[in-house]
């Protein structure tokens, strides 16, 4: 069940929050990168969102900007509920680019995928709701956190928190115009009871408007109940990364190694300066409408940026270590568990593609081979994730 409300209670007991630090004082080399790969002061670890470190200092009633109330009126292209077939293939998966990648992405090793069918776009706000009012689901955010199960994720004798800190709720991004430093990054995360797929800013939110965005504050469990339900699964690491690369040869993009193509934007990112400013220069502050940007060569939206999108695989940072290039590794599947040492007893989830929130100088998490750890019971603003079905 969700963490995240707890380390609100247990902040001191735990350890003082330091996650980003300005990445003009970072080191490129690969040795470097190799080794801050677990550091809390890492800047391309910005996202990974521990949520012991993610501790909200904000009062409830912060008249912070979010990102999330921005409602376009340019989307009038029709959206498919469609999957595009992604033949099979062989190819080498993980980051030979050692200045922007972390260790998690190396070494590079060969793998071979199957045919499969993967959604053209994320999961829509009204693909989702058709879900729920077909079945009533609840979501994991709109459900209290049971302590009884939530105790088993935490170290032995931890005490319970007060029932204010067990509510529904889901993590939110904020901004203000001032922060303190980039090691704190609470100050732009804040904790929102009553925040979900359906109320995103939390109570007095809506997603009327929005019905063509993808559905975020959605927790593993919730994503597996959706693809079921339609007859299909989540993907693997495997087969996003293979279908994020667009039928390209090792690069780093889906659409290529520049990052911006004949000087127009390729997908929902943060423009501007982290976390403060976002210009909107590529067209919108927060989430965009799905397939608002080019395709990749097999014809799929959105494969970097807009929403962290959830994959099946546990996530251990070591997993890629144990294969060599001269094997071909057909259809991985994932570690058998999790590893995650910052946050031993919270389960992780891998999660691909970066958001709305990456920036170029700061994490550049859309890049195709991008990990991110993700706690599977803790919904956020920025992820989503989207389905794929075997042959």
């Amino acid at each position: 069940m969700h963490l995240f409300p707890y380390r609100l209670f247990i902040l001191t007991l735990l350890f003082s929050i330091s996650s980003c630090i300005d990445s003009k004082k970072k080191d490129n080399s690969e040795t470097a990168i190799h080794d801050t790969e677990l550091t809390q002061n890492n800047p391309k670890l910005c996202c990974e969102k521990s949520k012991a470190q993610l501790i909200i200092s904000q009062s409830p009633t912060s008249r912070s900007n979010t990102y999330l109330n921005t409602v376009s009126d340019c989307l009038n292209k029709e959206v498919k509920d469609s999957m595009v077939l992604i033949k099979g293939g062989t190819f080498l998966m993980g980051s030979s680019d050692s200045k922007m990648a972390l260790k998690r992405e190396f070494p590079q090793h060969k793998v071979k995928v199957s045919t499969f069918y993967m959604d053209v776009h994320e999961v829509t706000n009204a693909q989702f709701s058709e879900f729920v009012n077909a079945t009533g689901y609840k979501t994991v955010a709109e459900k209290p956190v049971n302590w009884e199960v939530l105790r088993k994720q935490l170290p032995p004798n931890t005490p319970k928190p007060d029932d204010e800190f067990l509510q529904a709720g889901s993590m939110v991004f904020y901004i203000k115009k001032e922060i303190t430093s980039l090691v704190d990054f609470s100050q732009w995360w804040q904790w929102v009871k009553g925040a979900s797929w359906k109320q995103p800013l939390g109570p007095n939110s809506t997603i009327e408007g929005k019905e063509n965005y993808p559905v975020i504050h959605i927790c593993y469990t919730d994503a597996i109940a959706y693809s079921k339900w339609c007859g299909k699964r989540l993907p693997t690491e495997a087969e996003w990364e293979w279908a994020a690369r667009g039928g390209l040869k090792n690069k780093i993009y889906p659409w290529g190694d520049e990052f911006l193509s004949e000087a127009q934007d390729n997908c929902n990112y943060w423009t501007g300066t982290f976390p403060t400013l976002n210009t909107a220069s590529d067209g919108f502050e927060g989430l965009a409408p799905v397939m608002h940007y080019p395709a990749n060569g097999y014809g799929l939206y959105d494969m970097a940026g807009n929403v962290w999108e959830i994959c099946s695989d546990w996530y251990d940072d070591r997993y890629y270590s144990i294969f060599n290039n001269k094997q071909i590794v057909l259809n991985p599947k994932g570690p058998s568990t999790w590893h995650y040492p910052m946050e031993p007893f919270d389960p992780k989830r891998a999660m691909r593609g970066g958001s709305f929130l990456c920036n170029k100088s700061y994490c550049s998490s859309y890049r195709v081979s991008a990990r991110m750890p993700y706690s599977q019971d803790t919904g956020m603003s920025h992820a989503g994730f989207r389905c794929v079905k075997s042959m």
